[in-house]
């Protein structure tokens, strides 16, 4: 069993937003890097895919030279393969990345995604190599179980539990919860380190998309009352808490 895990770097969460100059990105330069959860949990359903059935594991993320650092961090939970698609650092839309990660699928028994990427959302790229490919997908599943050379999949959608049953090879994009992504061991940190990887140049293209510019939503303000000094604020103080109802 040959598995492909296409990963993303991402932004990490959590930092405040800001925009280049012009307004047409994002500004990344002071934000870390990690992969999508989705992302995160494809690598471990394959890894432990492999384990139950052998096989081997190759991680491709498309991305500027840095993104090497996250191909290692999925070696470290059990890949054994990386592949870098190496950019010049400038956005690629789905449709490019699609065809980027197209040239590099041949040969694979099973190729897994992330139900989206944590920045974009676009939900677009694996249905769109699945299509370039002429292979069977399936989006947004939280169960896989491989059998006689055929993938049996479930996913959930508005309260019902819905099965798909696809022939190999197959394309399928997991959500976050199919499984508990392990935490990587030392002996896969150091292993990952050392690990070499494999790095190809994709011929870039425009979309046909054109950004008209990024707009961040206006910050809520908080505005403090001061209800007086000392013992001068005790009868406003009263007042409010009795506003509130905490007072009976």
């Amino acid at each position: 069993m040959k598995i492909l895990v296409c990963v993303k770097r991402v932004p990490t969460v959590g930092g405040k937003i800001m925009l280049t100059e012009d307004g047409q990105h994002v500004d990344t330069r002071m934000s870390g890097f990690s992969v999508s959860p989705h992302e995160e949990c494809a690598v471990e359903e394959a890894v432990q895919i492999v384990e139950r059935l052998g096989g081997s594991v190759t991680v491709l993320t498309l991305g500027p030279p840095e993104a090497a650092e996250q191909v290692r961090d999925m070696l470290a939970l059990g890949a054994g393969h990386g592949l870098l698609l190496e950019t010049d650092g400038r956005e690629w839309g789905p449709i490019a990345t699609a065809d980027a990660i197209t040239s590099a699928a041949a040969g694979f028994d099973l190729l897994l995604f992330g139900n989206e990427a944590a920045d974009t959302g676009d939900y677009q790229v694996p249905v769109r190599v699945a299509h370039a490919l002429g292979l069977p997908c399936v989006t947004g599943i939280k169960h896989i179980q491989i059998d006689a050379g055929r993938l049996h999949a479930r996913r959930e959608y508005r309260g019902v539990e819905e099965s798909f049953d696809l022939p190999l090879p197959a394309v399928v994009s997991v959500k976050e919860g199919i499984n508990l992504p392990r935490y990587p061991s030392l002996p896969g940190r150091l292993r990952a380190k050392r690990a070499d990887i494999e790095r190809r140049v994709p011929v870039w293209h425009a979309d046909g998309l054109r950004t008209l510019g990024l707009r961040l939503p206006e910050a809520q303000r908080h505005r403090a009352t001061i209800l007086g000094t000392g013992t001068d604020a005790v009868p406003a103080l009263v007042g409010l808490l009795g506003e509130l109802g905490v007072l009976s």
